[in-house]
C-alpha cells in the first residue's frame, strides 16, 4: 500500500493535535485524535511521542479491523476504543479524546449520576454539546473501556469519562475539536457562576422552552 496516498488525512490530525496543545487542552503526552479515511481505514495519534510536536509521518494509520500498517509507530492505547467508535458511527469522522484541566476535574464530580457541567448558561454551548453524558469508569486502555465508550457514543457526541477526561465526536475534525474547546468554556463558566452564586449573584440558564428552540433549530439543518 503506499501510504503518502493519505499524508493529507495524517497532516490533519497532527495538525489538530499541535491546536489541542497549544489551547491547554491535553499534555504533551495525553490525549489521541482519530480520523476516519474511509470505511477501512482511520488514522490516529500515536503513544509516546510529544503530542506538540507530531507530523504527518508520525500518525499512525489503522484498518477497522485494527491492524496497524504503521509498523515504526506505537498505537495509541486508546486504538481501541477509537476503532469501535468509528465501526458503529457510520456518521463520526473524527475523534477527539483530551483532559482538560476543568473538564477533567468534572469526570469525579457527578449530579445524580448525570454530568456536572452546565452547558444551559449560553445557547452556543447547549446548541453545539446539548448535555453530556458520563461514562462509568474503567480502566483506560483496556476494551472495557473501549466498549464501554463506544455504547455510550451511539447516542451521544460528548463523553465525559469518569475519573479520566473526554471525548467527542464530529463530521469533520474541526467539529470535534470545536466541541472540546467549548466543553471546557463550559467547564469553566459552570466554576464562575457557582463562585458567583456564592457572592450572592443570581445566574439564570436557559429555560426549557429556549432549549428546545434551540433543538428545533439545530435539528432542520
Amino acid at each position: 500500500m503506499d501510504k503518502s496516498q493519505f499524508d493529507e488525512q495524517r497532516q490533519q490530525v497532527a495538525a489538530c493535535m499541535t491546536r489541542l496543545y497549544n489551547r491547554q487542552l491535553t499534555t504533551a503526552s495525553g490525549g489521541n485524535i482519530s480520523l476516519r479515511i474511509n470505511d477501512d481505514l482511520f488514522c490516529i495519534t500515536p503513544s509516546a511521542l510529544d503530542k506538540a510536536s507530531l507530523t504527518y509521518d508520525t500518525i499512525a494509520l489503522v484498518t477497522m479491523d485494527g491492524e496497524n500498517l504503521t509498523k515504526n509507530l506505537t498505537l495509541s492505547i486508546e486504538t481501541e476504543m477509537h476503532r469501535l467508535i468509528l465501526r458503529s458511527r457510520k456518521d463520526c469522522q473524527a475523534i477527539v479524546h483530551a483532559h482538560p484541566t476543568y473538564t477533567s476535574a468534572f469526570t469525579a464530580i457527578t449530579n445524580n449520576g448525570k454530568c456536572a457541567i452546565d452547558t444551559k448558561m449560553i445557547a452556543e454551548s447547549y446548541y453545539i454539546l446539548e448535555e453530556p453524558v458520563m461514562v462509568d469508569y474503567r480502566l483506560m486502555g483496556t476494551v472495557a473501556l473501549a466498549e464501554q465508550v463506544a455504547s455510550q457514543a451511539l447516542g451521544h457526541d460528548v463523553l465525559l469519562l469518569e475519573n479520566h477526561g473526554a471525548l467527542t465526536i464530529g463530521k469533520t475534525l474541526l467539529e470535534a475539536f470545536d466541541k472540546m474547546e467549548l466543553l471546557e468554556r463550559a467547564a469553566q463558566m459552570t466554576v464562575i457562576s457557582a463562585i458567583m452564586e456564592r457572592k450572592g449573584c443570581s445566574v439564570s440558564d436557559l429555560q426549557e422552552s429556549r432549549c428546545q428552540e434551540l433543538m428545533h433549530m439545530k435539528n432542520k439543518k
